[in-house]
């Protein structure tokens, strides 16, 4: 029998030409054996060839033939419906690939420019404030100077498939417009006749090929221009990627053609939306999207699993930031749950010590408002200059078609934006009817911008936030413009400025800064992870629960074990400090101490430091995560500019560090909190499998899972040690990982065998007693008579310092109890036959 929607667990295959449709068709029986009802595929569609992610896409309208096309992809699907299983797919409307040659849609609008019937599926300003790219799309893809690339004959003259004329650059192909193709044949006849012609090496030809680039539809430059001078939406600040307008009807059809088909045939039961904050009105969207599946519902075939597709988001929410419940949505993809998780695990008394010892040795603020504050600033300047002026010029516009702001300058809107966007508490607002629930958010804001600009142009910032609400005088179409452009650039600024820069420059504790984590925070109380729990089945009770993912920037139990120094900030100071104290003058203090906190919480359980194989396969990885680093903080080198005698430097420390003379020591450190960090691991585990909300489990990760920013964590995974320790039931040391997947299969056994308690049934928690209260969690779930009582423990160094199991002595526990509606239980009790407790009672 097909398992009913919503799903009851998922399990996360990134697909990839090294990981097809058939590499997935053996594994079907072990995740049925796991407890998994649904596979989650990364994106299908045709990506770029040798993606590894498949985000992205060159066409969304077919299954990509590398991971083995429409037939593997329905072999893999009948193998899951065979156990009852089903499919959720990880789909993109908000980008595609463009640039190379494989885009068929952005070669039309190369091509044909605003005539093209591709022009509206991209979004493309084309009336800039630059003249030169009035009706045109700026193609920032050249890796020199535009003179530099003209001059040296690398701007080639070539013909397409069609036998139409094309400009060959590297990778890249740029379609002559069809006004110049009769010409060209006319004057040059052969191709290798008009090669000479216009060969940029040759003065004349360089001036006929200039004049010919100069008609078309697109205009070259040099790739480091693009964040000043582009005139389309980019995924963040990346020029391959560009931005769609799936706001248009006609595009979303096209967009969503595949997966609406997928689920009309039964093959899918769901979709999660990539970036959806990307979106001109994601909650329009959701609605339209919801609308479409249930439309293509009345096609599925009898045998589909019954109930409305499972829809879920990525989304950011930001501290008190609420998915709105009108969006037709089952929730998000997890990361709020993964901060909540995460930040459980941390000890709030480490908070001050560690904070404290940052500041010190790094020079940088303790506070990571000011950390943020200056990304955005940076960032906006830096890489977004071109959007930021495409949102000055509708702001203005709109100043301009009412008497009463006719006289607001456009200088003055973008000092406004940019200290509104420098402040911004959340991704963004949402439009274009400003729902209340966006009131918090423009408030705190204006609040913010206000004590920035001072008296004189506070009312500049007051008028701005009131158009964010829908209020204020000027057109109506006008304005919604302007909101769409301040919408759709501060999600990206707000990505960009603090996870992939502030985060990667405040080093706290790295176990809290990661994808949707609040570094802010340290720590949460059992009473907030509690509330938190009651609100989302209160709200949204399919919500995907993530603790893993392919955007993580360290695995789970990396972030459990350093989550693990908050309890014993002084030991953990004391060592660092010692350690920093090796630190060659040339390495920055606060890139050894990330780097030491990454050694320290992604050394591998099973690795002695005397295998000089093992630990210098161990330091390349930690380098390629600490190459990225570098240069994602953007401090001490860059993408753009990389410092590679800086990272060299940053690297033989990894490298010393490693060493026989250091790695004894390091390996010594780990061991004093290794047991108490798994520990910490296998509890996170067993609350997502728990709580309110659907379990995802990402690839691998039933087992301990060490990995580091991708592409660290998209690595190959050994799933036949994984099948084979759970025939064995979770047998073979818990160094290995097997007590990991253990815990994980015996709660969702019991998932399985209780659908609708774990679906629905009542959240309770249940408080304990006694000596060591503070140090187990507990809860119940209720339904239609059915219990089952969940504890794990909490904050537990101190009794698992240095210990090769991860059991806790009973006597440790003492007298704290756990009472359950007039029945006592001893903690020690509980977790006597494993440190963890999942029963029915």
């Amino acid at each position: 029998m097909t398992t009913p929607l919503p799903p009851r667990a998922t399990y996360r295959l990134q697909f990839h030409a090294g990981f097809t449709f058939a590499d997935a068709l053996p594994l079907v029986p072990y995740l049925d054996a796991l407890g998994i009802s649904h596979v989650y595929a990364s994106p299908i569609g045709t990506a770029r060839a040798g993606s590894n992610h498949g985000y992205d896409v060159v066409d969304p309208t077919r299954v990509n033939p590398e991971l083995g096309g429409e037939a593997g992809f329905r072999a893999l699907v009948a193998a899951l419906r065979a156990r009852g299983m089903g499919l959720i797919l990880d789909i993109v409307p908000n980008h595609m690939a463009v640039g190379g040659s494989d885009n068929e849609w952005w070669l039309d609008l190369l091509e044909k420019g605003e005539a093209s019937d591709h022009a509206k599926f991209f979004d493309v300003d084309w009336a800039p404030a630059d003249p030169a790219l009035k009706g045109k799309v700026l193609a920032p893809f050249l890796g020199a100077p535009y003179a530099e690339a003209l001059a040296s004959g690398d701007l080639v003259l070539d013909q397409d498939g069609r036998g139409f004329a094309i400009v060959a650059y590297g990778t890249h192909r740029f379609p002559i417009r069809r006004e110049d193709q009769a010409a060209l044949l006319a004057e040059g006849g052969a191709l290798a006749r008009l090669r000479a012609l216009y060969d940029g090496r040759d003065p004349r030809g360089r001036e006929r090929l200039h004049a010919l680039l100069e008609r078309q539809h697109w205009r070259l430059a040099w790739w480091r221009v693009a964040g000043d001078e582009i005139n389309w939406r980019r995924f963040f600040e990346i020029t391959e990627l560009a931005g769609l307008r799936v706001e248009d009807p006609a595009v979303f059809d096209a967009v969503h053609a595949l997966p609406l088909r997928l689920y009309a045939e039964g093959l899918i039961d769901g979709v999660r939306i990539d970036h959806v904050d990307g979106l001109a009105d994601p909650g329009g969207y959701c609605r339209r999207l919801r609308d479409a599946l249930t439309s293509a519902a009345a096609a599925r075939p009898d045998d589909a699993p019954k109930g409305p597709a499972y829809l879920v988001v990525e989304k950011i929410l930001a501290e008190g930031e609420r998915l709105p419940e009108e969006w037709g949505t089952d929730g998000t993809s997890g990361y709020d749950y993964m901060n909540a998780a995460a930040a459980l695990l941390h000890d709030a008394r480490g908070a001050e010590p560690l904070g404290a010892f940052w500041a010190e040795l790094s020079g940088r603020p303790a506070d990571f408002a000011a950390e943020e504050k200056a990304a955005r600033l940076e960032i906006l300047a830096r890489s977004f200059s071109g959007q930021l002026a495409a949102a000055v010029s509708a702001f203005h516009a709109l100043a301009r078609s009412d008497l009463a702001t006719r006289d607001v300058a456009a200088g003055a809107l973008r000092r406004a934006l940019t200290f509104l966007l420098s402040v911004f508490p959340a991704y963004r607002t949402y439009g274009p009817d400003a729902p209340a629930s966006d009131a918090w958010i423009r408030d705190r804001a204006a609040a913010r911008a206000r004590d920035e600009v001072g008296p004189a142009e506070a009312p500049l910032v007051d008028l701005v936030v009131g158009w964010l609400a829908g209020e204020g005088p000027g057109d109506r179409g006008l304005m919604r413009e302007a909101v769409r452009r301040f919408q759709q650039l501060s999600a990206p600024v707000s990505a960009k400025a603090v996870e992939d820069t502030a985060f990667y420059r405040y080093g706290r504790l790295l176990s809290r800064t990661d994808v949707g984590f609040d570094p802010a925070r340290l720590a949460a109380s059992p009473e907030h992870f509690a509330a938190a729990g009651a609100e989302r089945l209160a709200t949204f009770p399919d919500a995907m629960l993530a603790t893993a993912t392919h955007d993580h920037k360290r695995g789970e139990d990396v972030r459990a074990r350093l989550a693990v120094l908050s309890e014993r900030p002084e030991r953990w100071i004391e060592a660092a400090r010692e350690w920093l104290s090796l630190v060659p003058d040339e390495v920055d203090r606060g890139d050894a101490y990330a780097l030491l906190q990454t050694l320290v919480g992604a050394w591998p359980l099973d690795l002695d430091p005397g295998d000089a194989e093992g630990v210098g396969a161990f330091a390349e990885r930690v380098i390629a995560w600490q190459t990225k680093a570098l240069r994602e903080a953007k401090l001490r080198s860059s993408w753009t500019q990389p410092d590679e005698a800086y990272e060299a430097a940053c690297a033989g420390l990894v490298r010393h560090l490693t060493g026989p003379a250091f790695a004894g020591e390091l390996h010594a450190f780990v061991a004093e909190i290794e047991a108490a960090g798994a520990l910490n691991g296998i509890a996170q585990a067993v609350l997502r499998c728990t709580v309110p909300g659907v379990p995802d489990c990402y690839q691998g990760t039933e087992f301990w899972d060490f990995s580091l920013v991708d592409p660290d964590n998209r690595r190959p995974v050994d799933f036949a040690a994984r099948v084979a320790a759970l025939e064995r039931g979770g047998d073979g040391g818990w160094r290995s990982g097997a007590v990991k997947q253990r815990a994980i299969a015996g709660a969702l056994a019991l998932r399985r065998e209780s659908p609708a308690l774990f679906a629905r049934g009542a959240f309770r928690r249940v408080e304990a007693t006694g000596p060591r209260a503070e140090n187990v969690f507990a809860f119940l779930r209720e339904r239609e008579g059915e219990r089952v009582l969940v504890a794990v423990p909490l904050h537990v160094a101190e009794p698992l310092k240095g210990a090769g199991d991860l059991r806790i002595a009973p006597a440790w526990w003492g007298e704290t109890t756990i009472e359950v509606d007039g029945l006592t239980f001893s903690v020690a009790e509980l977790f006597d036959e494993a440190p963890w407790a999942v029963r029915r009672v």
